[in-house]
């Protein structure tokens, strides 16, 4: 890496056209919703950066585009990128019917942009259904898939997705070196797998804001201190809706007897979003005195709040990775994040069942402050996978190819194979009897045919014939192909 990063322009270019990428390679960035963009801006940064090398191509889609989510595009647009195209893609209702029709609606818009820009490699993130659509056209378009985030392990629907994701994905960028063994594990080209980290360390890992404290009293009040106020976060859990329902209503309770200033953000898009703005609703969130609840906040303002905040909670990934970049204590709730690698200032709660369970994870975990962890990253992320990017070699058949483990051969399927061993004819010359038996492969006797040994030996051999070849005719009903007298 570094001696690549030393590498004169020419040089690097030089590379670049030994593994046939003689031209810019055109790279497409397709972002769904404000998550996802946290991760890609930073690449989308490097590619910018870097026009002697790339073509950056951005496609904004899902929830970006709907006002009740923040239209939260005008991040993209503030940052300075062009935006390409914009489809609206998420069919409105919030529940599991409204997510796959979103899929298809999104199916159905890409081949047409996708035929338009022609790239050379599309960059997907994630685990959102969003992505799966994104995935799935560029694969069935012959379109080379570079897929950020995949092999990490979570709960709910998005697990199936993100692996869906990757056996769609022709090159893998992972966080943690759990996800680059999983990768392989499923069997994908350890060669076109990069440890690269999250990229949205890079921006973490480098925040220097020292006028956090504006940012706090912009979204939470004149008089809120840090250490002294909660971040909630909280999602539906798409497999068991209801239950995650009532667990958002448990912490909202919770969060009001605890009697603290909490910033409250509108979950996402996901099927049971709705039921859970209508339980805020319900409570009075939007004008209780001690909650602030928006649609969105900038990922730079958000980096510095949960950075400063007493304590997050709820069921966002954001509280299981980015934020242990900070050492703020973070509430997991249930099982949107089962099985995700965590630092020590995370403290799970699986079965958010009661109020008071809750409340005592709150009163265990508020004000704490945490040793900072790098489990998803050290800050250098980006450069890795321009890097990574800058090697693809074009030439290479877009074909994938699996790393299966070596199996024992399998018994051939061949029908003639079956038919030639799957039974025997046994003639048994016997003293007071004649038999004759089908045999099957097992040992066990298929059909038996048995006579009284006649006395003279033309009698006896007439009789043997003759009895084979009424048990023969009977074992072409059973694929007898072999004769064996014994």
């Amino acid at each position: 890496e570094v001696y690549f990063k030393n590498l004169s322009k020419q040089k690097q270019k030089e590379v670049m056209e030994k593994n046939g990428n003689n031209h810019k390679l055109r790279v497409c960035v397709a972002t769904c919703n404000r998550a996802d963009y946290s991760k890609l801006a930073p690449i989308m940064f490097g590619i910018k950066a870097e026009p002697q090398f790339f073509e950056l191509d951005v496609v904004v889609l899902g929830s970006h585009l709907i006002d009740d989510y923040g239209n939260t595009y005008r991040m993209i647009e503030q940052d300075d990128f062009d935006i390409h195209t914009r489809l609206h893609t998420i069919v409105r209702g919030e529940d599991e019917a409204a997510m796959v029709e979103s899929v298809g609606l999104a199916l159905v818009k890409l081949p047409d942009v996708l035929n338009r820009l022609k790239p050379d490699i599309m960059i997907v993130h994630g685990d959102r259904f969003d992505a799966l659509a994104l995935a799935t056209s560029a694969a069935l378009m012959n379109i080379r898939i570079l897929h950020i985030e995949g092999g990490e392990v979570s709960g709910t629907i998005d697990d199936s997705i993100r692996h869906a994701i990757t056996k769609l994905a022709h090159y893998h960028v992972c966080c943690t070196r759990s996800a680059e063994q999983h990768l392989i594990a499923m069997c994908e080209d350890h060669d076109r797998i990069l440890l690269a980290g999250c990229p949205s360390y890079d921006k973490l890992l480098s925040a220097k804001n020292k006028d956090y404290m504006s940012i706090i009293r912009m979204w939470l009040g004149e008089d809120v201190k840090t250490r002294d106020y909660i971040v909630a976060l909280q999602h539906p859990v798409t497999t068991d809706i209801k239950h995650s329902i009532k667990m958002f209503e448990l912490t909202l309770d919770a969060l009001i007897s605890f009697n603290k200033r909490t910033l409250v953000l509108f979950p996402n898009v996901d099927a049971g979003s709705k039921e859970m703005v209508r339980v805020m609703r319900k409570k009075g969130i939007e004008h209780h005195p001690n909650f602030r609840a928006v649609k969105h906040v900038p990922f730079d303002q958000f980096i510095q709040l949960v950075a400063h905040a007493g304590c997050m909670i709820g069921n966002s990934s954001c509280g299981v990775r980015e934020v242990g970049a900070f050492g703020t204590p973070v509430i997991n709730l249930g099982t949107r994040q089962t099985g995700r690698e965590t630092g020590e200032n995370v403290l799970h709660v699986r079965d958010a069942d009661t109020q008071d369970k809750i409340l005592h994870a709150l009163q265990l975990q508020f004000g704490k402050q945490y040793p900072c962890s790098k489990i998803y990253g050290d800050g250098n992320a980006v450069p890795r996978i321009l890097k990574f990017l800058k090697s693809i070699d074009l030439k290479e058949p877009l074909q994938k190819k699996f790393c299966f483990p070596p199996v024992k051969d399998n018994i051939s399927q061949d029908i003639d194979h079956i038919l030639e061993t799957q039974s025997a004819l046994a003639v048994d010359l016997g003293g007071t009897n004649l038999r004759v038996a089908i045999v099957s492969m097992k040992g066990e006797i298929v059909k038996k045919y048995t006579q009284l040994n006649p006395k003279t030996y033309e009698d006896r051999l007439e009789l043997i014939l003759k009895m084979c070849v009424e048990a023969a005719s009977e074992a072409v009903n059973v694929n007898c192909r072999i004769l064996g007298v014994g």
